[in-house]
């Protein structure tokens, strides 16, 4: 199964800033956010963007 244009994650440091479908990771500090999102980007093969500072999704385009 091939999944296109979809949200595969949501990584934040602010839980109460988002709510969805998709995998949500909470993460303790600025710098566990960008590591969880490098390394989601690679293992979902999709792409991170970084809405704020505090919340990132990985998309498949």
């Amino acid at each position: 199964m091939d999944i296109e244009k979809a949200v595969l994650a949501i990584i934040t440091t602010k839980e109460e800033r988002v709510s969805g479908g998709a995998p949500i990771f909470i993460c303790s500090s600025k710098e566990e956010l960008e590591l969880f999102s490098t390394n989601l980007e690679a293992i979902l093969d999709g792409i991170a963007h970084r809405l704020s500072d505090e919340v990132y999704i990985i998309v498949k385009h």
